[in-house]
Order: C-alpha cells, then structure tokens, then sequence
C-alpha cells in the first residue's frame, strides 16, 4: 500500500505551516528588487546597494544555530511563535528607518526581519518532513515550498505594481537615462523623502499581516513532534554524527552555493535590463515572469518525481541551469535577458530536494541541528551578490557588459549544485 503524501490528521496543520513558505517568499522578493532602488535613491554603488541582500541573508546565519537549539529546548511552535514576532518587529523598524533616511538602518531592519524568517526556516522545513511517512517527506516538502513562489510572486507584484511605478528617482530622459544625479540637493532630498515613504509603506502592512498570522498560530493546537531524543544527546554528538555524513555534509554545502545563485538570479536581474535600457519596473515584469516559470516548474518536478528518482533530476535541472546561465553571459541583448529568466525553471526544484536528499539519512535524534545549518548556508545569499556587485561596478570587463561576466558567478555555483546531483546519486544505499 503507497504511503500518502499528507495524512488527514494532519492536513490543517500542514496548511498552516505552508502559508509560512509563502511569508517568507514575500519578504526575500519583494527586497531583492529594493537593491536597485536603494542604488538610486541612496545615490550609492552596486556593490554598496547589495548589502542589503547581505544584511537580510546575514540574518539567516547568525539565528540559524540559536533557533534549533531553541526547538531541542521547547518545541516547533514555540519557535514559530518567535520567529513570526522577530519578523513583525523587523517590518515595523522600517518606519524610524525611513524618518531618519539612514541606509544602515534599513539594512538593521532587515537583519532582525531575517532573524524571524531563520526560526521559521529553521522549524518549518523539518516539520513539515515530520507530518507523515519518511518515503514521501521530500514529495512533500517540495509540495510545501511550491507555496513560496507564491508568497514571492506576490512580493514580486508589489514591487512591480505599487513601489517601483511610484518612485520619483527613477524618472528617465528620452535616451532611458536617470536624471536623478542631474537634479539639485533641494530636490533630491524631496524626493528621496518620497520614496523612502513608498518602500516603508508595504513592509509596515507586512507586519500587521504577520501578527494576524501570529494570533492564528497560538490559538491553533498543533501535533507535537517529539523532542526527548534530541534534548537528552548533546549537541557535540549530533555535531560529529552530522559531520561523517557525506551526503548531509556535502549538501550543506550545495545548498549555500543554490542560494547563492537564487538571490543573484533574481536581484540582478533588473541591473541586466537596465543595461538594455529598459526600468525598473518593466525590468520587474521579467521577474514576475521568471518566478512564475519557478512555480510551474516546481509542481512539474514534484509531480516528476513521482517517477524519476529526486537526485538523478536535480541533476538534470541543474545541468538546465547552466546552460541557461551560459547563455545570459555570452549573448548580449534580449536573448541573454530571456535565458537569465528561463535559469528560474531550473532552480524550482533545487532548495527543497537538496534540503530533502541532505536529511534523507539523517537520525531523527539530528534533526533540528542538521536542518539549522542547511538554513544556516542561506549565508550564500549574504556573501555572493556583493562579489557580483563589484564585478557589475566595472562597467565592461575585456570589452564586454561587466553585467553579463557577473553571472559566472551563478554559473559556477550551478556546476557545484549538478555535481552535489551527481555524488548523491552515486552514494544511494
């Protein structure tokens, strides 16, 4: 008899924590593009614009570890609870951010808004492994994070419908050029007081969102997933245990090089188009479509995977991945544009599977601690677009658009992801 994929007594619970997916898809995409916006406004380089993808990844680094001690302690929903209030507190803080015009202060908020994503990544992937059999967790979790590109198309579409189409900095001259660094101090400061005003807005609405979400949850009487096992061994042991496992350990590894190419994809590809002259929020239309190519993907592959094994096609989709991204670098103009948006249909799958290969073997015991550093490697996101802004910054390297050579980058981490695919298939027992 085949196992279910989701069992009835666990369906309302499983709904719930699905909606997190989505919460925190909405904040990773409706900032990727505040990079460009922040470039403008704040008159600042690339390289300096993206520390905001590294304020808001750091945020996953440094809670990951402390949320999955704070589960081995209490319990998934404790951690829930925590993390949607750290997330609330991080959207509210745009409001002192956007009074004062302080730059450093956006990125403090988005740090804390992550520390609440990390204790909701960190407890939500595992859990939803948890409700039901081993042999279908990863269907499963794929099923659960088809539900994030939701949560970012829509973070997408606020970005592209309400924020960007209202940002005075933005306006053009008839060659497609910003006018905004031809303007004086007098209207500078006007209008970037308007537009801090447009980002803040929509963050502010997050968090009343996330707070309803919150009271939800705490009324709501979840199944508890045991914890004894983890509580009684020390985390030195799970540590040394985790450490000899080559596939769990390797794909900490792939999982931060995914995330890594994710959030470059994604951020940078405004500062592609804007390259061919088109703005910003036309160039967010690319990422909608892109993200929507993710969604479709991800409930292809997960049907998929029904009948191909899971690491034999991420193989493949990673493969797809870097033929995609061979193309956004060689070709300059709307070809290179439309295969920087066709790299998402190969990503779809990626996060979840490697997450779901890594602790496929991996003692119940382990849980949490080996979830944590697989959210822990998020940190890729935090480390690379930075790289990728200073490659962007040289304006043309060996006389073609430095934009285009940035994307070795993602190329490089989709060889290592196709490699993980590779040695995975290899170790199956």
């Amino acid at each position: 008899m085949q196992n279910k994929l989701i069992e009835k007594k666990y369906l309302v619970t499983f709904m719930l924590i699905t909606l997190l997916f989505a919460l925190w898809g909405f904040a990773n995409d409706i900032t990727n593009p505040m990079v460009a916006a922040f470039q403008t406004v704040m008159e600042l380089s690339a390289f300096k614009a993206s520390w905001i993808q590294f304020a808001f990844y750091g945020g996953y680094a440094t809670m990951a570890i402390p949320a999955a001690l704070f589960i081995r302690r209490f319990n998934y929903k404790s951690a829930i609870l925590l993390g949607l209030g750290l997330y609330a507190l991080g959207a509210f803080l745009f409001i002192p951010a956007a009074s004062y015009q302080n730059f450093i202060f956006f990125c403090l908020s988005l740090y804390i808004l992550t520390f609440g994503l990390a204790f909701l990544e960190t407890t939500a992937n595992p859990f939803i492994l948890s409700l039901g059999s081993k042999e279908t967790s990863t269907r499963r979790l794929n099923l659960a994070q088809s539900f994030n590109p939701m949560g970012s198309l829509s973070g997408m579409a606020v970005a592209s419908l309400i924020m960007l189409p209202q940002l005075w900095s933005d306006k053009r001259n008839e060659a497609g050029e910003i006018i905004f660094h031809t303007l004086s101090e007098a209207e500078k400061a006007e209008i970037r007081l308007h537009d801090l005003a447009v980002i803040r807005d929509p963050y502010v609405m997050l968090g009343i969102v996330v707070l309803l979400i919150f009271i939800v949850i705490a009324l709501k009487k979840m199944p508890l997933v045991s914890t004894n096992d983890e509580r009684q061994d020390s985390a030195k042991n799970t540590l040394q245990r985790l450490s000899k496992n080559v596939v769990y350990r390797e794909g900490v590894v792939a999982q931060m090089f995914y995330v890594a190419a994710q959030i470059m994809v994604w951020t940078f590809i405004i500062h592609y188009a804007d390259n061919l002259g088109i703005d910003k929020a036309t160039a967010q239309n690319y990422n909608i479509v892109a993200m929507s190519m993710f969604l479709c993907s991800r409930f292809i592959s997960t049907f998929l995977m029904k009948y191909v094994n899971s690491r034999l096609l991420l193989t493949i989709f990673g493969m797809g991945a870097m033929v995609c991204t061979l193309g956004t670098i060689c070709i300059v103009g709307q070809a290179g544009l439309y295969c920087l948006v066709g790299i998402s249909a190969f990503m779809s799958l990626m996060f979840p599977t490697i997450y779901g290969i890594a602790l496929e073997n991996v003692e119940s015991r382990d849980t949490s601690l080996g979830a944590a550093f697989l959210v822990m490697a998020i940190v890729g996101g935090a480390v690379m677009p930075p790289l990728q802004g200073l490659i962007i910054d040289q304006g043309t390297v060996a006389a073609h658009p430095a934009v285009n050579v940035s994307f070795v980058l993602p190329f490089i981490c989709f060889l290592i992801i196709t490699v993980y695919g590779i040695r995975a298939y290899g170790n199956m027992k």
